[in-house]
This record gives structure tokens, sequence and C-alpha cells, in this order.
């Protein structure tokens, strides 16, 4: 069988264990898990002469008036049946089993603030789950008193199952319990047969089960489990002896996916604190050493996506450190080229600004304040700068929402914050278009032009970014949205590389109301960046895409590597519900 051939390579990825408990509750009612088992015990007793012995107890039972007499319900037929079961085992239905019903009603009034307590399908859910539940409803000892009588109170061994909510959820009632249950919302199995009810908790466990109470005659799906539909549940009963048998095995396979899932938790917990204190040096100021031993081993190391995107986020933040071209600097220094203060290229640009400015063709703006000391965060290298965004690029602004009429099938690209996607435009997904006119004139201070560099200002998340791209000529965007159009367009690599990096956001007030987080356009015009040399600034792209590239495939493996051990599970699933 592939399940126990491959059951630790299966269990290597933590999201998997569920999956492998539920099938091996569905190998284990379809007698898959006892096939040696009963090799080895040919002579226990056919089931169907325990289902005459219970049926023969029922009869007697209404005789004597402690139970109800019921209406027969029709035998399992072969449409009812998914699956062949064993030889000896056999298709019942549930209320063949025991009593099926619920509680007495209690009304609203009887509730009280101590006493017995008085459990729902929530309480019910939590007591399956944890063993244990916080409650604050109760009933006096009287009325609980009072229902013991009619019999109607969970008692050891009986299970107890929620009809509403998350339903078909089993809860078996043991020595200590002493609750009561809200009619319809809670359904209680009498065992009165003295049913194993081990056996029995595995099968209201298994995804049959979930797959039977979750549908109606005509295939639909239903959200409540009344006590006609329980009772008409086909169910599979294995003689007694190899239900424990079942019960033991699975026990068993459940203990050994639990620790092979803890070691898998602690295994990746352990990378992922070493990745992290190895990122964290690297971003030190002695991070070579650092960087060639995780350069040795990527793979090995980052091969599950959250380290992934650790190493993406330090990368940029090597970046804009200007630790990715200490090696490109000292280079230069040796071999006498000369490299332009990037304090030459901030005036230019200046100088620029404010003859645009002189020449009406750019709005001057209210002067923002100079950057302190106490504002920088880290040292530069030499011949780089701070600077703040509004140095590089004039009239920062946001986009706005035109009215609905001017949205046509056809027009200038409208972007929302929705098509920064993965740091890029992707405009195929909900695309919009706005009236060509109404884009140039009442919508004209938003304009944007491929290379224009655009950012998220309403939240969370903040910080999706991306560079418009040539598809269209010009674009538009709506108020969420800010842009960056550098007077130097070479600039704009680099303000996106820096924006990527997010480190400003860590340095930036925020405003907006509760669960929301927002960057006004004033404050997004102060963001304080680094400005390195222009030629440093094309060798640090150029870095920064080549390591993007090994994380995109390092990405690839580990997808591959998931879609792999998806394929072996849906393997087993087909062994399992197809043979």
């Amino acid at each position: 069988m592939q399940l126990l051939k491959h059951f630790k390579k299966l269990t290597v990825r933590p999201k998997n264990a569920q999956e492998l408990k539920g099938l091996i509750l569905q190998l284990a009612i379809q007698g898959k898990l006892t096939v040696n088992w009963r090799v080895e015990n040919p002579d226990v007793e056919e089931v169907s002469e325990y289902l005459r012995g219970i049926k023969k107890v029922k009869q007697q039972l209404i005789r004597e008036k402690k139970i109800k007499k019921e209406k027969p319900l029709p035998e399992v037929n072969k449409v009812d049946i998914p699956f062949e079961l064993p030889n000896k085992w056999t298709w019942c239905r549930l209320n063949d089993l025991g009593v099926i019903g619920s509680s007495s009603r209690v009304h609203q009034k009887d509730w009280q603030t101590e006493g017995v307590p008085f459990y729902r399908a929530r309480e019910i859910v939590k007591l399956s789950k944890f063993g244990e539940v916080n409650n604050n409803l109760f009933i006096t000892e009287e009325l609980f008193n009072e229902f013991k009588e009619n019999g109607s109170v969970p008692e050891k061994d009986d299970i107890m199952i929620t009809g509403v909510g998350t339903i078909g959820i089993p809860y078996i009632v043991n020595n200590e319990d002493r609750f009561y249950f809200k009619d319809a919302s809670v359904l209680i199995f009498k065992n009165i047969f003295n049913l194993y009810s081990a056996y029995l908790n595995l099968f209201f466990h298994s995804q049959y089960w979930r797959n039977e109470i979750h549908k109606d005659s005509m295939g639909t799906t239903v959200h409540t489990l009344t006590i006609s539909r329980a009772k008409l549940v086909p169910t599979i009963l294995p003689p007694l002896e190899e239900q424990k048998e079942i019960v033991k095995v699975v026990e068993t396979l459940f203990k050994e996916i639990e620790q092979l899932e803890q070691l898998t938790v602690e295994r990746i917990t352990l990378k992922e604190d070493f990745v992290t204190s190895a990122l964290n040096q690297l971003t030190s100021n002695n991070a070579k050493q650092e960087w060639e031993f995780l350069q040795a081993h990527f793979k090995s190391f980052f091969d599950e996506t959250s380290n992934i995107k650790k190493l993406r986020e330090t990368v940029l933040q090597l970046a804009v450190q200007g630790k990715l071209t200490v090696e490109w600097r000292l280079q230069r220094s040796l071999s006498g080229a000369e490299v332009e203060d990037a304090s030459f290229l901030l005036k230019r640009i200046k100088d620029e600004r404010n003859q645009l400015i002189k020449e009406k063709k750019i709005k001057g703006e209210k002067q923002i304040s100079s950057i302190t000391e106490e504002e920088i965060p880290y040292t530069l290298p030499e011949s780089w700068i701070w600077c703040r965004m509004q140095d590089l690029c004039p009239n920062i602004s946001s986009g706005s929402t035109p009215p609905k009429p001017y949205f046509k099938k056809e027009g200038v690209p409208y972007l929302k914050v929705y098509n920064i996607r993965n740091q890029k435009i992707d405009f195929d997904y909900r695309k919009q278009f706005v009236d060509k006119e109404y884009h140039s004139t009442k919508l004209k201070r938003s304009i944007l032009k491929p290379g224009d560099v655009i950012m998220n200002i309403v939240g969370p998340p903040l910080g999706k970014v991306a560079i418009i791209p040539d598809d269209f000529p010009e674009w538009n965007c709506n108020q969420a949205i800010s842009f960056f159009q550098p007077l130097d367009r070479k600039l704009n690599t680099w303000l996106y590389t820096y924006l990527r990096a997010g480190t400003f956001l860590d340095r930036i007030e925020l405003i907006g109301t509760a669960g929301q987080d927002n960057i006004s356009v004033t404050k997004s015009k102060t963001i304080m960046l680094p400005l390195p040399p222009f030629e440093e600034q094309k060798v640090i792209v150029q870095k920064v895409n080549a390591l993007m590239g090994l994380c995109d495939a390092l990405e690839q493996e580990v997808k591959q590597s998931q879609e792999q051990s998806e394929q072996l599970m849906q393997s087993c699933l087909r062994e399992v519900f197809e043979s």
C-alpha cells in the first residue's frame, strides 16, 4: 500500500499531517489496515450475528417501554454503498446500532449562571478538540435530575454529535462528565448496547461520515444534521475484535504522525531561526563571510517559502545600504576609476527643477524640512548622500476616482491597488479604462507614463510598488496610489528598488482609521532615501535582479517539491478510493 510505503516522506511537510490522518481513518473504516490481522484471525464471529442480537435487545426494551418503537428504516442497498467491505463486515443504518435522540427542551428562562453545565454545539466542538471548555450557561440540579429520570442525560460511552454549525463532530462521554445539552443543536447517540465507542469515534471522524452528513438525497450540501438524517446514514460495522485492532493500529499510526510532525516543525523552526540569524548578520558591518557561507548552502537553507521571503527582504536591505557593492567600490578605488559623488547628481537635479519652475513648466512647491542627524538610520558609503523623495521627484501626488459614466470599455488604463501584484503591474486583473478626454482634462494631475514609479498609500498592507510598463502610452490611477516621476528618468529603477525594500515604513508617520494604515501625500514627499552615484545604482539594480532571479528559482524548486508531495498524496488517495 502506497500510504504506508511512503509514510515518512508524506509527513515531511506539516500540512500533510491532517490529510494523512484523514487517509488513515478512511483506510481503517474500509478494512485496509487490518488485512493481515484477518488472515491471522479467521474465526472471528460475523458481525451480522451481533446486529441480530442488538435487534432482539431493542425489541425487548420496546416491550418494556424503556425506549419508543420506531418506524422501520430501509435496508442499505447497493445504491447507498460507495465501496465493498471485507468478509464478515456489514453495512447498516446508524440507528441500527443504538438510539439516536436529543435533549428535553430547556427554555432560555431556565438558563442559570451556576449549577450543572449546559452545552450547545460550540461547547461540544471544544470538548472534542481540547477535552475541556469554558462555559457560562447552567441549569439547576433539580432540572438536571428531572432529565436524568427521563433518560436523556448523557452517560459514559454515549456519543454527542453536533447538529448545527460545524456538524457531525463527535464527543465520547466519560465517567467524569456531568452536563446537559441543547436540543436540536446537539444529538446524542445512546450507547445502550455497549458498542465499542472508540471505533465509533473513529468512524465519526472519517471523511466518509462528513461526506454523508453534508449531502441530502438530491446531492445538495446541507448545514444541519437532524435526528432523522443521522439515523439513516449508512454505517460500517466490523466484528468487535477487529474494531479493537483497528483502533489500536490507528492510534499507533497517529502517534507516529504526531512524532514526525513535531520533528518536522522543530526542524523547520531551527532552520528558520538559523536563517534569520545568518541574514541578520548579513546586514551587519562585516557581512562578507556570512554571505559566502549562505551562497554555498542556498538550496539547503532556502527550501521553505518563508525563508525565501526573508532572503528577498534581506537582499533589498543590503542593496539600499550599499552592502551589495562593497567589492565593486573597492575594485574601482584600486583601479583608480573615478566615481562621481551623488551630491553632484543631486545638485544637477535641483538646478533642473528650479529652472523648470522658473519656466513655469512645473509648479513650485512648499519647501520641506532638511534631514537632521537624528533622522539618519545608518551610515552610508562614501560618495552616497541622503535626500528626500521630493528632491528627486517634483509634484508627487495621488490619483482620484472619476464618476461612473467616465469608466469605459476602452480608453486609458486606470489602476487600483489590486493591480499591483508581486511588485508589478497586473492590468489583466479586473482591468478598467477611463474616458480619454476626462483623463487628459479632469484627471490631468495624475497622468502616468511608462517608467513612473507608483506605490499604494492605503493599507494594510502597505509597501506595494511597481514601475509603469510601456503597454500603453499613458495611464491613470485612483487616490489610493501615489506616484513618483523623477526628473532624471534614469533614477526610476533605484527609486523602485528602495521602495521595494520597505525600510522607510519603519520611519514614517502613518494616518488612518482603525484597521487601516495610510500614508499621506505630504509624507510621501518627505520619504528619506539614500542616493548612490548613478553608476553604482546600475550595478546595485543588476545584482538585485540577479538575486531575485535566484529567489524565483528557489521558489520554483520548493513549488515542484510541494507538487511532488501533493501528487504522492493524490496517488495514495486514488488507491484508497478507487480500489
